[in-house]
């Protein structure tokens, strides 16, 4: 991403909301010097005092990848949206523009063992069962034969790059106008990322 301190976080709390929020993601590693993209649901490590990222591929990505001592990134997209300059204020500019959340995330992932690689699958299961209104979680007999065809991942994230584009750059009556907007019915309406934006106008008030 361009490098753009406006928008730029530090904050790896930040990041963990993200991928609470967003647990879909894309892996790009380099093997062999071709490119390689996959995409997996991710967890946090709850236990750890650091910022690590639990997840599998599912075989034979793990030889696709060539998973080793090399660095990978993750990429996990939050909400996003179109905002059209007819929505600002008079005399704004006149550029239209994309509104997002995302970040990159390096580490070398370690491979987990088969114990370790079930207990992260049975988190993932319950991660999304719970909101359906029959949920089948994983039993023991047969989450050991899913966890055979995939490969456990632990990636520790020694570095990261986020940005929070949410017209933080904008007058306050702009910023305005865009939440109304995307709150409406329509080609561009996004209720979620009009909330987001307004969680972001808020905190920056109170602080």
């Amino acid at each position: 991403m361009r490098h753009n301190p406006a928008h730029a976080t530090t904050d790896p709390d930040a990041v963990r909301d993200l991928v609470r929020e967003n647990p879909w993601a894309t892996i790009v590693s380099s093997n062999e010097g071709e490119l390689v993209a996959s995409h997996y649901p991710v967890l946090l490590d709850e236990d750890s005092d650091e910022l690590a990222l639990l997840t599998h591929v599912g075989r034979p990505d793990e030889q696709v990848h060539g998973f080793g001592d090399r660095e990978v990134m993750v990429i996990v997209q939050g909400r996003h949206g179109y905002v059209s300059p007819s929505w600002y204020a008079p005399g704004a500019t006149e550029a239209p523009t994309w509104n997002f959340s995302v970040a990159h995330l390096y580490g070398v992932p370690e491979v987990v063992g088969p114990e370790e690689n079930l207990a992260t699958l049975t988190r993932l299961v319950e991660r999304f069962e719970r909101a359906v209104e029959e949920p089948r979680y994983l039993n023991q007999e047969w989450g050991r034969e899913i966890a055979k065809g995939t490969v456990g991942l632990r990636i520790p994230v020694t570095r990261f790059v986020c940005k929070r584009k949410l017209s933080q750059d904008k007058d306050d009556l702009s910023r305005g106008q865009v939440i109304a907007k995307l709150r409406e019915p329509g080609p561009y309406g996004h209720p979620e990322l009009a909330a987001e934006m307004e969680r972001e106008w808020e905190a920056e008030r109170a602080r």
